[in-house]
This record gives structure tokens, C-alpha cells and sequence, in this order.
């Protein structure tokens, strides 16, 4: 028989107070016989021997009545001045990320044309350092949320981006930082290790600085909106919306006018523009600093994890409890941040941080005197949450070698192609054609919101459309398309290059295939599908799944995953071209594409993909949803015996 969940009426009603005044524990039936158990805050409440309910509240009504008063006072101290604010972190935001993204879209040309680097060493270097900044948001987080708050990490942020492209621009300007210039030479003379030494310090400025906004920029913006009141609420989604807008714009002005300033004007002044806005992007972001709403660090969501998990280690020996969530530990402390949840069946191990032996002792109030020994069955479920989703973020983190690739090889392809538009000779930079990838993200995301989502919430009863992991699922299946056709474009492309008349020679690269450049232009649309299906839906995913004292954790396990792939994508890469260097089939990363087999390359990894898509289908089949009444499930009607029990519990309840 299938597990419910009858809650009284009075959690009804405390749940749709966002839990704030939460002070019932609700308990799981599994019979059609068992009552639930509810705690009043005025009279006592006994429960038998076997099954010993842990009450959320110890004491009277008004010890209760007067701490959330005081909450209560405390809140309206915070003057949420919503979008007042926002042409302060708005701003801040877009010349941020105009001045990143700037620095960093055309690096890989920089590396290769100013730096002399092979487009394989350099690529590595590239993946190399996305994957050290996506790695540097979960420490950021840790930071923030335990030490700092957002308001100081931010501010430490911006300063580091601004001395990050500082250095970067100084590699350009200063003829002594970068090697000389080789031009049609085939020999080109490397950096020194002096030279190295300094970008890499540019490069780690950037570190810091991108790792630290990237978790903590989005949830400050929405700090300053009131998450109790109507308007705040309306506030939050819109600065989401907008959020999103910015990044997007950003990136297309950094693909398009930066870097052809930096491609065909002077790499001196196309980072020159970055450390501009970078400047201003500081000037804005403090201008707005008597106004800010400055949540207070509230410490580490990390503890109550190892909590869990050593209290489980040294009660292995128990023996599981019949009724779990009869039996379980589960005091909840008075305004309790998180969400309660209901006990579920999956990593049982865990259960027993929560079993109450004779030697744990309690505080007056309730909560348990060592927490390395005794953890309430909400941290248990808490932790379940964040273990049910390793599996979907390993798959996501091998989706994102596709994305990875589409951002680097089609750079090279379009070198090696006619980038010519028109017949005024005008060329497009070799790097701007990764724009297409976010034009085709950002007109999908509005067709898929406006279009697809109403028609399938038709068929699918769901306010998304679909599910969040089926959005995830549908992003990595366009993302194999992607790959497939990435590969069949490259084969016409090195086709061209050697059974037809060429364009010219790229300088230390090969000739100039006579086909469009233009054709790479589906394969990066398609992959901007895929991000508009994956990597919003992963951001929605982890941030529901997640608990609410994590969602800066939430935020930064998106880019770990895609800081894994970029490790992976660069092991990858030295992979294949250390074993096909001196195969019979040569080099299929060599150097000059057209003597290479980057299509090869690319049927390997839609084979991976696929092989992806599987496990991450098999996953999320397995996979359960936080809470019991997930937004992504559709409802299901009870039958009537059901209905008849709700409405007599109701009754008894009032």
C-alpha cells in the first residue's frame, strides 16, 4: 500500500505561513488506521512508550507567543528598499560581466596569437582555468554563508575582477610581458616563464573575483527584496528575469564589438574596454552601499551534513526502528528556516543518526545535547536531499563536455573557414561565432516560456510544462545532436579544405577552407537549445531540491559541475591528442585542422553523450522529488474513502 501524508489542519494553515510559525511535526501513515499525532503549544500532549514523538516546541504558549514576536521585530527592522537598489546591482552587473566575459571570450585567441601557444595547450589552459573558477564558487559560498556574508564577499569580488583584467590588459600593453610577435613565421617563439608567471597571476585575480560573484551576485539582488510580502515576491521573479537578461546581453556584446576591437583594431585597447567597466562596475556597486539590505552570515549548512553523517557511522550497530517515522528523533526548533519534510525510504543508513538510544541526553528545550550523536530526522531528510542529487549533477557535469567543446574547437574551425560577409570584405571574428550559441538560448528560452510551455501544460497538467528533470533530460539529448552535427560539418569543411580551391592560409594553421563559415552556425544553435533546456533547468533543479539554508550551495553546484567538465574536457583533449599523435590515421587534433580528424573527435564524444543520456535517464527514474507536494507532480485525485478521513481529521483537529 502506498505511503500518505495526512496533515491536520492546523499544519495546513502553518504551511501556508512559509513554515514560519511551524510548530507541529507531521507524521507519515501508512495504515488507514493510525491517527496524526499533533502538538498542541498550550496542553500537553502524550504519546505512547513505543512510539515517543519529539515534540517542535518544549514549554508554554506564551514563551512561544513572545519569540515570534521578536522575530517578528527583528524583521521589520530591515528596510527592503527592492528595486530602488537595483540600478545599483543591476549596473553593477552588466559592466561586470560585459568586462569579464570580455576578458575572458577571446583569451583563447590571446593565448595563441599574442602568447604563441599551440591551439591545444592553450584550450587546456582554458578548460584549466573555467574549471578553477566553477571550483572557486563552492569555497566562495562556504565563505559567504559561514564567515562573511554576501555584501563583504561581493565587494572583495569586484575589486579582484577589476586587478584580474588590470594584469591581463598589462600582458598586452607591455611589450616585455608576451613573447614578440611571430606573424607568418611557422616558428614562433614561446613565453618565458616570467611572462607566464604574471598572466597566471592576472588569471587567478580573475579567480577570486569571478568565484565569488557568480554564488553570491543573484542571491544578493534578491536580498533586497521582503520574501514575505506579495510585491517582494513579484520583485524577486522579476529580478531573476532580468538577471538572466544582463548575463545574456553581456556575452553578446563581449562576442561581438569587444572582441573585434581586440581581433582587428588592438588587443591594447579591447581590454582596455573590460578594466573600464570593471572600474566603473566597483563605482556603481558601492555608490549603493548605505542602501543595501546586508544579510549577516548565519554559519556553516555544511555541520548539520557532518552531523548526520557521523552520528550514522557510530550507531551502525543498531537495529533499524519499525516506524521510522513514528520513532525517529524530530525536534524542530522554533522558526526553523527549512522546509519540513517527510521521512522517505531511500539511504536507510542515515536513519539511524536519529534513533534516540538511552545515552543522549536533551537540552530544556528540546534539541539534542551532542549533535555528533543525535540528529533529528529533518537534518536526516536534509541530507537525503542533497544525496539523492549526485546522480543527476554527475550527468549534467558530463553534459557540459559538449557545451565545452562547442566553445572552444568551432573557434578553430571558423579560423580555418570563410568568415567573409558580403562583398565588402568585412570578416567575422573567428570568436564571435560562439554568439550564436546564446542567440539561439535566448530566442528558445522565449519561445519555450511563451509557446511550449502553455501548450504542454495543456497536456501535462503541470504549471512547467514538464518537469524539471525531464527539462534537464530534453537539453543533453540536444546536445548529442549538437555533437552529430558538429562532426558532419567538419568532415564538408576538411573536404573543401583539401579537394577544392582555398581562401589562403591562416598563419600557423593551414589553408582556408572554401566553405561558409556560416555552417557552423546550426551546431552552436543547437547547443544553445540544449542550454536553454539543461542549464536553467539544472539552476531551478538545485535550487528547489536543495534546503533553504543552502541555496548559496545550490547555486555554486552548478558551476562545479561545469568546473568538472571543463577538467574533464581538458583531460579529454591531452587524452586524445597523445594517443592519435603517432597513430596511422594521424593526429586527430593536430594543429592544422585539415591534417587532422576533428570529426572523429566529435563522434566520440556523441557516443559518450549518448551513453550519458542513458544513465542520467535510468537516474532520474529512480530520482524523488523533495516534499510531498512537489511542484513538478502533477495532482492526483484521492478516492473517496480518502476524502472522507481528510474531512473527519479536519474536524477532530478543530
Amino acid at each position: 500500500m502506498k505511503s500518505r501524508v495526512i496533515l491536520s489542519h492546523r499544519e495546513r494553515r502553518d504551511n501556508i505561513n512559509n513554515n514560519r510559525d511551524s510548530f507541529c511535526n507531521y507524521t507519515q501513515i501508512d495504515t488507514m488506521e493510525r491517527k496524526p499525532f499533533e502538538v498542541e503549544t498550550t496542553t500537553t500532549t502524550t504519546a505512547t512508550e513505543d512510539h515517543k514523538p519529539y515534540s517542535a516546541v518544549d514549554g508554554g504558549g506564551s514563551d512561544l507567543t513572545s519569540t515570534v514576536d521578536s522575530f517578528d521585530d527583528e524583521q521589520k527592522k530591515l528596510v527592503y528598499r527592492g528595486w530602488k537598489v537595483m540600478p545599483f546591482i543591476i549596473g553593477n552587473e552588466t559592466f561586470e560581466k560585459i568586462g569579464i566575459i570580455g576578458t575572458l571570450s577571446n583569451l583563447l585567441v590571446y593565448l595563441t596569437q599574442v602568447f604563441n601557444l599551440k591551439s591545444v595547450t592553450a584550450a587546456t589552459i582554458i578548460n584549466a582555468f573555467s574549471g578553477t573558477i566553477n571550483f572557486g564558487t563552492f569555497v566562495a559560498a562556504f565563505l559567504c554563508d559561514t564567515y562573511f556574508g554576501r555584501y563583504k564577499t561581493l565587494s572583495v569580488a569586484v575589486i579582484a575582477c577589476f586587478l584580474g583584467s588590470f594584469v591581463i590588459l598589462m600582458t598586452a600593453a607591455v611589450p616585455g610581458l608576451h613573447p614578440t610577435p611571430c606573424g607568418t613565421k611557422s616558428f614562433c617563439q614561446g613565453p618565458s616563464g616570467g611572462q607566464i608567471a604574471f598572466l597566471l597571476m592576472g588569471l587567478a585575480l580573475l579567480v577570486v573575483g569571478a568565484g565569488g560573484i557568480r554564488p553570491c551576485n543573484l542571491a544578493f539582488g534578491a536580498d533586497q527584496f521582503n520574501p514575505k510580502s506579495e510585491s517582494g515576491k513579484k520583485g524577486i521573479n522579476s529580478f531573476f528575469n532580468w538577471y538572466f537578461f544582463t548575463f545574456t546581453f553581456a556575452q553578446i556584446i563581449s562576442l561581438t564589438l569587444v572582441v573585434y576591437i581586440q581581433s582587428n583594431v588592438s588587443w591594447t585597447i579591447g581590454l582596455s574596454i573590460p578594466v573600464g567597466l570593471m572600474f566603473l562596475a566597483c563605482v556603481i556597486f558601492f555608490a549603493g552601499d548605505k542602501l543595501y539590505v546586508k544579510v549577516k552570515a548565519s554559519g556553516s549548512p555544511l555541520a548539520s551534513i557532518g552531523h548526520v553523517i557521523v552520528a550514522a557511522i557510530k550507531k551502525r550497530g543498531l537495529k533499524p526502528v519499525k516506524q521510522p517515522w513514528l520513532e525517529l528523533y524530530n525536534h524542530i526548533p522554533i522558526n526553523y528556516p527549512n522546509t519540513t519534510l517527510k521521512y522517505t525510504d531511500q539511504f536507510r543508513f542515515l536513519d539511524k543518526a536519529a534513533i534516540m538510544t538511552p545515552e543522549d541526553k536533551l537540552k530544556s528545550d528540546g534539541a539534542a545535547s551532542d549533535p555528533w550523536k543525535l540528529c533529528t530526522m529533518q537534518h536526516v531528510e536534509e541530507v537525503k536531499c542533497i544525496v539523492r542529487v549526485i546522480p543527476i549533477w554527475f550527468a549534467c557535469a558530463i553534459y557540459y563536455l559538449a557545451i565545452s567543446m562547442q566553445m572552444t574547437y568551432p573557434v578553430f574551425q571558423a579560423f580555418q573557414g570563410d568568415r567573409r560577409l558580403g562583398s565588402g570584405g568585412f570578416k567575422i571574428p573567428a570568436a564571435t561565432y560562439v554568439v550564436f550559441l546564446m542567440t539561439g538560448m535566448t530566442v528558445f528560452i522565449i519561445f519555450y516560456d511563451r509557446v511550449l510551455v502553455p501548450s504542454l501544460r495543456r497536456v501535462t497538467r503541470l504549471d512547467t510544462g514538464i518537469t524539471l528533470l525531464q527539462r534537464i533530460g530534453a537539453g543533453i539529448f540536444f546536445a548529442v545532436l549538437s555533437l552529430l552535427v558538429s562532426a558532419f560539418i567538419e568532415e564538408r569543411r576538411r573536404n573543401f579544405a583539401l579537394t577544392r580551391p582555398t581562401l589562403g592560409i591562416e598563419p600557423r594553421r593551414g589553408e582556408i577552407s572554401s566553405m561558409s563559415a556560416m555552417w557552423l552556425i546550426p551546431q552552436l544553435l543547437l547547443a544553445g537549445v540544449a542550454e536553454a533546456f539543461a542549464a536553467i533547468g539544472q539552476m531551478e533543479f538545485y535550487y528547489k531540491q536543495f534546503p533553504e539554508n543552502m541555496k548559496s550551495f545550490a547555486g555554486s553546484i552548478f558551476y562545479v559541475g561545469a568546473g568538472v567538465s571543463s577538467y574533464l574536457s581538458s583531460f579529454l583533449i591531452s587524452t586524445v591528442h597523445r594517443m592519435t599523435e603517432h597513430s596511422p590515421s594521424g593526429n586527430w587534433l593536430a594543429e592544422d585542422l585539415n591534417k587532422g580528424k576533428l570529426d572523429y573527435f566529435y563522434f566520440m564524444l556523441t557516443g559518450l553523450m549518448v551513453v550519458n543520456m542513458v544513465y542520467f535517464l535510468l537516474v532520474a527514474k529512480w530520482y524523488r522529488y523533495k516534499g510531498s507536494n512537489d511542484e513538478d507532480k502533477p495532482v492526483i485525485e484521492t478516492n473517496e474513502e480518502e476524502k472522507k478521513q481528510h474531512q473527519q481529521l479536519d474536524k477532530n483537529s478543530v
